[in-house]
């Protein structure tokens, strides 16, 4: 399918998809949003597709959500549109999704990243919450996902002062999983989405979901998920493969059954 705001590939069993609103930084639209959850949602039904890479490409991720559409709405209108509650087909993504960032990352698009589950941040990158310099505070997750990754004290330093933090220090604070070079941002998100996309893609979903359930879960209901999904997985073909190719000494062919 063509789209207008994000462009869509594949590489072997991973999915890319780059947002392309350049001349506004890529500011997320609900346009922008709705091709990309359409875009995901095409992934996550493909068997062949078993991990996907979001990038804003080389100079910038996304400086935020689209002001211009916003500023002069009500918030009747606002809520009747639902316009960031649309975003949780992005967080709902089963299979490994992987940002690859460069340059901001704020706002929306701070959240965007954040709704990954990895990021590889280039050297040239900013994330920052600046929503209350312009009278509103995050709307899609800002100040949820931030004290779950970073803490409290740093999430109030983000969300009230408005000021980003360089790709350095969200790798200090465990926003971020790796700091490369900007020239190397994607080469690299795609080598670590081609590794995932190697793994038992039954369990790399259920080791998925039984993680951000511990987010949501007191700690004996997460053990009881975690119980299920890895019983579970003893009625699939990939575990007799993965056991028996260990003790064969060679390497698993993961089949996803």
């Amino acid at each position: 399918m063509q789209y207008e705001h994000v462009l869509v590939d594949r590489h072997g069993a991973v999915g890319v998809v780059t947002l392309n609103r350049p001349r506004v930084l890529n500011a997320l639209s609900p346009a922008l949003i709705a091709e990309l959850t359409d875009a995901l949602d095409g992934f996550d039904a493909d068997p062949d597709v078993r991990a996907a890479v979001l990038t804003g490409g080389p100079r910038v991720f996304a400086a935020g959500a689209d002001i211009g559409d916003m500023s002069e709405r009500g918030p009747v209108e606002q809520l009747q549109r639902d316009q960031t509650g649309r975003w949780a087909r992005i967080a709902a993504f089963t299979k490994p999704l992987i940002a690859a960032v460069n340059g901001y990352a704020l706002g929306g698009g701070c959240e965007l990243a954040l709704m990954c589950d990895l990021i590889v941040a280039g050297d040239t990158a900013r994330f920052g919450q600046p929503e209350i310099n312009l009278g509103i505070i995050p709307g899609a997750g800002g100040t949820q996902r931030w004290p779950r990754t970073a803490g409290k004290y740093v999430a109030m330093e983000v969300a009230l002062g408005g000021a980003p933090v360089t790709a350095r220090r969200a790798y200090q604070l465990g926003l971020v999983n790796k700091v490369v070079p900007a020239e190397v941002t994607v080469e690299v998100a795609m080598e670590l989405a081609e590794r995932l996309a190697g793994q038992p893609p039954v369990a790399v979903r259920l080791a998925k979901e039984s993680i951000n359930q511990s987010l949501e879960l007191p700690l004996a209901e997460g053990l009881a998920v975690e119980r299920k999904n890895f019983y579970f997985l003893f009625a699939t073909e990939d575990q007799k493969e993965g056991m028996r190719a260990f003790l064969e000494k060679r390497r698993a062919e993961f089949k996803g059954r």
